[in-house]
Order: structure tokens, then C-alpha cells, then sequence
């Protein structure tokens, strides 16, 4: 059992997600995980969950915030997602980093701090897409996805794995006030 934190988007458009992901029949996207921005993934977050406190005393000190999907774009031809504008992600990533203390291995491994990229995926080829079909969803994102919200973040969700590949909310933390 695994467990990585994220941000989701506004029901209604993480409804409008879904729906696109599933035009898609290879697109396993959806059975994995609803549609969110990873803010600090899987690494040094334990079982023994001695690290949940740190993640809420860190949230607590952090404000709610603005953030921006826009334009789709991709990790080469493996990955397309919508991209995510705000710095205020990056810091909220690299508080919960420095919080959680994950190994230079895990770090590396999950491409966080200067690795980081925010970003909430579509589709990639690990879940069953094809090359042809990244680059159609990327270019279909642009015109059925938009326009792409600006939504109030007062919360992350901690995500746990409850079976290999198959990740449930767990728990919604709260931002400052």
C-alpha cells in the first residue's frame, strides 16, 4: 500500500475530465485515479502514517491559493496533460518535501523539487494509450477541455493505494486560513 497527495479540480470539471479520458477505450487512466495534480508523490510516505501529522501542521501554515489549468501539453510522446499555473504549487510541493524528508533516492525517483513539473495527466502510454493516441488527445484537450478554470485551493486529498494500481481518496486536508 502506497499513499501520494494531490490536488483535485472542481467536481464539475474533474466530471468533464473523466468523460474525456474515456473516450479513449485502452485509456486505464480512469481505474487507476480521479483526475488531480500529484503535490508530493508516494516517496517516504509510510504505512506506519507517522508522517500524516507533519502533512497537516505543514498545511496549516500554508494559504489557500489560486491555480490555473491551461493548455495541454507532454513529456515527449509518453504523456500529455493539462498544464497547471501557479508557483503557489510549487511551494506547497517543496514544503511537503521538506516535511516528509524523502530519501535523494525517492526524490529522484519521483521527480521532485527541481524535477517537479505540475501538471494533471490525460492519458499516457503506461495506462494503455498508444503514441497516435497521446498526440490525438492532446490535440483534441485543446478544443474540448477549455476553457480550462481557475479554481480556489483550500485543500489537498491524500490518495491510498488499496490495491496494485487502484488509488481511493483517504483523507482531505485542510490550507490555512
Amino acid at each position: 500500500m502506497q499513499y501520494f497527495i494531490g490536488i483535485t479540480p472542481p467536481e464539475d470539471y474533474k466530471d468533464k475530465i473523466v468523460v474525456f479520458r474515456d473516450r479513449w477505450s485502452s485509456n486505464r487512466l480512469n481505474d487507476v485515479v480521479e483526475p488531480h495534480i500529484t503535490v508530493k508523490a508516494q516517496g517516504g510516505l509510510t504505512l506506519d502514517l507517522h508522517w500524516l501529522e507533519s502533512v497537516r501542521q505543514t498545511c496549516s501554515l500554508i494559504q489557500n491559493f489560486q491555480l490555473s489549468l491551461s493548455e495541454p501539453r507532454s513529456f515527449g510522446s509518453a504523456v500529455t496533460f493539462l498544464s497547471v499555473e501557479t508557483s503557489s504549487v510549487i511551494d506547497l510541493h517543496r514544503r511537503l518535501v521538506s516535511a516528509i524528508s524523502p530519501s535523494k533516492e525517492q526524490i529522484d525517483r519521483y521527480f521532485e523539487l527541481d524535477k517537479y513539473h505540475p501538471h494533471l495527466t490525460l492519458g499516457q502510454t503506461y495506462w494503455g494509450l498508444n503514441e497516435t493516441e497521446i498526440e490525438e488527445m492532446n490535440l483534441l484537450a485543446i478544443k474540448e477541455l477549455a476553457p480550462f478554470p481557475t479554481f480556489n485551493v483550500n485543500y489537498v486529498r491524500v490518495y491510498k493505494e488499496i490495491e496494485p494500481n487502484k488509488y481511493v481518496p483517504f483523507e482531505d486536508i485542510l490550507l490555512g486560513r
